[in-house]
């Protein structure tokens, strides 16, 4: 999906709540280079590798090597704000950094949805209603704060805790979200990823026909990658007497790492020719 172009609305009319904090913060905004990635089809593609690994990673530690979802998530959150640290101080973009935090969010996300789901026993329908709800709610003090919503465009400290904020809680509701899917809806994992791929198809069609905010389409499709990439590592993980490879979480963790940093490599070669252009 190629990426969001730059929107003329994100400064609101006069008298529409949130206009002056939407010029103060576009008068404060970084001259700076973006730091995220072009959102093209390699964008998708690397989101789609890194989250499946967030899920074999995140299952390894929490589930192969005993560590406990809520250690787990001790871990995987201090690695997202280690990350996170050095991607604001950052000027310019890194692939390497910018897929590593998103790695992390990823691996946070699925023990973080698991210990609140499993451990907690909230279960996967009121864990996704409430990452949904909590999401909204980010997306509603996003808009107030004025920040633009356009991710191609330089932004400032905020708008960036903002866009990172929302990646996190977007990747526990699309782990939440795929577990419902797949153990409580009632469609299992073909029928929830029959599902998921019916909803990325009407989204990349509503891109095309440009009917929808691009905005909406974004973080929409942002979140349904994550459950698709659950169902991959289901792919890789599961015996094959259940349908799967049999590669086990390490191995497919493995796998998958070693794909991502082909990707990264790849970005980063995008990158380099059009620096020098």
């Amino acid at each position: 999906m190629p990426a969001p172009p730059a929107q003329v609305d994100d400064i609101a009319p006069a008298g529409v709540p949130g206009q002056r904090h939407r010029l103060r913060a576009a008068s404060r905004a970084r001259p700076a280079v973006s730091k995220i990635p072009q959102v093209t089809l390699l964008f998708w593609i690397t989101k789609i590798i890194a989250t499946t690994l967030g899920e074999t990673g995140g299952d390894l530690l929490a589930q192969t090597m005993k560590v406990g979802y809520a250690a787990s998530s001790i871990i995987f959150i201090a690695l997202f704000l280690a990350g996170l640290t050095a991607q604001v101080r950052a000027d310019r973009l890194h692939p390497g950094l910018y897929w590593t935090v998103i790695l992390a969010t990823s691996m946070a996300g699925t023990t973080m949805s698991d210990f609140a789901n499993r451990t907690l026993g909230l279960g996967y329908p009121r864990g996704a209603a409430i990452l949904l709800t909590l999401l909204l709610l980010l997306f509603a003090a996003w808009w107030r704060s004025g920040h633009t919503f356009d991710i191609t465009r330089p932004v400032t400290f905020r708008g960036e805790l903002l866009y990172w904020t929302a990646i996190l809680l977007s990747n526990t509701l699309g782990t939440s979200l795929g577990d419902f899917l797949s153990d409580s809806s009632g469609l299992g994992y073909a029928g929830g990823a029959a599902l998921i791929w019916s909803l990325l198809a009407v989204i990349a069609a509503a891109w095309y026909s440009r009917r929808l905010p691009p905005t909406l389409l974004f973080w929409s499709a942002f979140v349904l990658t994550r459950p698709m990439g659950a169902t991959l590592g289901d792919l890789l993980t599961k015996p094959t007497a259940k349908g799967g490879l049999a590669y086990g979480t390490a191995g497919a963790s493995a796998i998958l790492f070693g794909a991502l940093v082909l990707l990264v490599v790849l970005g980063y070669r995008r990158q380099a020719r059009t620096t020098a252009r």
